[in-house]
């Protein structure tokens, strides 16, 4: 059996698809000749990991800890122990207070390509080593945090160890670049690090099409297409009827401010006044990191009431929440660059077969998946009506007692299959 060594920051990682990703794909690769050895920080800094993930790891398999120092103990100081002031993602075009900006460029002007930048060279010195005494067939990095692709480069110049980069996100594309208060020659040196990774690397790796697109016409390296997805594992073969006094609208994961949809919000509201029933049925359930914003929105909406805000739960309990629910909602980040992004829960989302309620860009990726695969539909962020329509439709089914899960074979993007596409890439 070969061996593959996957340098990864998220291990285990919190319950979103995207950063599981590599849990599921450690999960299925025996299946398919490849033995996963994994590399990943003995005490990163997380919001929150998901311990049930790790009951997905075959016995025996091998992960590799070497401990990280990482610099957020002055950025929790300068936010705050809560990191409250921070959000979702600080990295956004949201308003900030003059010391948050002033946080956000030191950030991004201090540690490139992150934070975890002085993880590299003890890696590279331990994973050496690691290499010359231990037989591996090729080494995958994971990002972001783009640190880990310069751990990769850095073997791959030392040791010609084949080497596959795996991009979750793009790098210096990503929505939220031009938001980090980069000086000009640290953006700069942002793209000849990217550059440098993508001419590198043996193969690489993004998870949409027109990221791979973005990345095949700037390098020769090949770049191949492999999406998030899900695992059937974690979806119920026997379905439960959904309840009959309660209209559940359903988010899971990070919900943030520049993705707030406040036209949905304005159509509930509206709703409730004039239906009672659907007053007292309707219930808006938000599991996961959610920014305050988006709260006070509801609020302020009179539907306070109808608000439950889970927090996070483990993932086997977010899989059976978005099959409970009669609309998946599926809010983007309202940034141009988001019109080629894929988030990990829209194939969560398709697997529940449950209708998706998308907020973003019409003729994007996500909104293309969503019309291909049968889940739903994407409403550009001030188109109300449609929204409206969408709510109504979703609301006299569940009347009618219609509301049972969509047709339409989603296989394509299970766990299974698309590791089964990585290991011909490997």
């Amino acid at each position: 059996m070969k061996k593959v060594l996957i340098i990864t920051y998220y291990w285990p990682p919190t319950g979103g698809s995207g950063v599981q990703r590599w849990v599921k794909f450690v999960k299925y690769l025996r299946q398919y000749g490849w033995e996963p050895i994994v590399y990943t920080p003995e005490n990163p800094e997380q919001l929150a990991t998901d311990q049930s993930l790790l009951t997905d790891i075959p016995a025996g398999t091998v992960v590799l800890k070497h401990r990280i120092r990482e610099p957020y103990a002055i950025y929790h100081k300068f936010f705050g122990a809560s990191d409250k002031g921070a959000g979702v993602n600080p990295l956004n075009q949201q308003k900030k207070t003059l010391k948050q900006r002033l946080v956000v460029a030191a950030r991004g002007n201090l540690f490139v390509p992150d934070p975890r930048a002085g993880w590299i060279k003890p890696s590279v010195k331990y994973l050496t080593k690691y290499l010359k005494d231990n037989h591996v067939d090729t080494v995958v990095t994971t990002g972001p945090p783009h640190s880990m692709h310069l751990i990769g480069l850095r073997l791959k110049r030392r040791t010609g160890v084949r080497w596959v980069a795996d991009f979750r996100d793009p790098w210096t594309e990503m929505h939220y670049f031009k938001h980090m208060g980069l000086f000009p020659w640290t953006a700069a040196r942002h793209r000849s690090l990217e550059q440098q990774v993508l001419d590198g690397a043996d193969a690489v790796i993004a998870v949409s099409a027109p990221v791979r697109d973005d990345f095949q016409a700037r390098t020769v390296t090949p770049v191949h297409l492999i999406t998030n997805g899900f695992d059937l594992d974690d979806f119920s073969a026997v379905r439960e009827p959904l309840p009959r006094n309660r209209f559940t609208l359903v988010h899971t994961g990070l919900f943030a401010s520049d993705g707030n949809p406040l036209r949905l919000w304005d159509v509930l509201s509206r709703k409730c006044s004039a239906d009672r029933v659907f007053k007292e049925q309707l219930r808006i359930c938000l599991a996961g990191k959610t920014d305050a914003e988006i709260i006070e929105a509801i609020k302020t909406r009179g539907l306070s009431d109808n608000l439950e805000d889970l927090g996070y739960l483990p993932h086997f309990k977010t899989t059976l929440l978005q099959q409970s629910a009669n609309v998946l909602m599926l809010p983007l980040r309202d940034e141009p660059e988001y019109a080629k992004a894929l988030p990990g829960k829209i194939f969560e989302y398709i697997a529940a077969r449950r209708p998706v309620l998308g907020i973003g860009q019409e003729g994007g990726a996500a909104a293309r998946l969503l019309i291909d695969t049968g889940s739903g539909a994407m409403f550009d962020w001030d188109r109300t009506e449609p929204v409206a329509n969408f709510i109504e439709s979703a609301w006299e089914r569940h009347l009618a007692g219609d509301d049972g899960p969509l047709e339409g074979d989603v296989s394509q993007y299970s766990r299974q299959s698309l590791t089964e596409k990585l290991a011909s890439i490997l």
